[in-house]
């Protein structure tokens, strides 16, 4: 069953329009860890994310998330007593509105592949595996602000539609900016060698 966002959720400003607009995104972490916590708002700020909630437990995000609008969560999945799995799954059924469509990104620093499939399974949007570079978060935040697949309810699944596409982009290494660069040099040199093939047939016809 689809599950549409309710009506003035593409006005967030985590939407693909404004996705570099982070400084009126108001995000969620929730982690047990006090270092991976601050670390994580550290990097969030260095985004020029501004509006930062911070939970130390399940239990406390819930009731923040009940009252707060929130653009993206962002939330460990290990923790005592109530998991980062457990409060996903409740955020998806909650229905609160709109905080039960926002982008989800869980961080750990465990990544079997049964674990990816358990956060796929809980409703989350994204897995990011710790330790992380700035960048590459930054690169699965934009993803994630994106990420048009449907919301929906089959069973007792509710999340992002798992059939639209892959939990996660492609896998790539922190030389994805590098790549690109040098396919765009590459490409530049072919056409600069191809226009100087190209110049004496021109010149040819130009005498003829």
């Amino acid at each position: 069953m689809l599950m549409s966002p309710p009506a003035g959720l593409e006005e967030s400003s985590l939407n693909a329009s404004a996705i570099f607009n982070l400084g009126k995104a108001a995000v969620m972490i929730v982690d047990d860890n006090n270092f991976s916590l601050n670390l994580t708002n550290q990097t969030l700020m260095g985004f020029g994310v501004k509006s930062r909630h911070q939970c130390t437990s399940a239990e406390a995000a819930q009731e923040l998330l009940k009252s707060c609008v929130i653009d993206l969560l962002v939330v460990d999945c290990d923790m005592p007593g109530m998991d980062g799995y457990d409060l996903v799954r409740w955020l998806r059924g909650s229905r609160l509105d709109p905080n039960a469509y926002i982008p989800v990104i869980m961080m750990s620093g465990h990544t079997p592949e049964s674990k990816v499939a358990k956060v796929r399974d809980c409703g989350a949007n994204f897995f990011v595996a710790r330790p992380i570079s700035p960048l590459i978060l930054l690169e699965r935040v934009l993803w994630v602000a994106r990420d048009v697949r449907p919301m929906l309810q089959a069973g007792n699944y509710i999340g992002p539609d798992r059939r639209f596409q892959e939990l996660a982009p492609p896998k790539t290494t922190g030389e994805r900016r590098q790549d690109r660069i040098h396919e765009a040099e590459q490409a530049a040199l072919s056409a600069q060698l191809e226009a100087a093939d190209a110049a004496p047939d021109a010149a040819k016809e130009a005498t003829a």
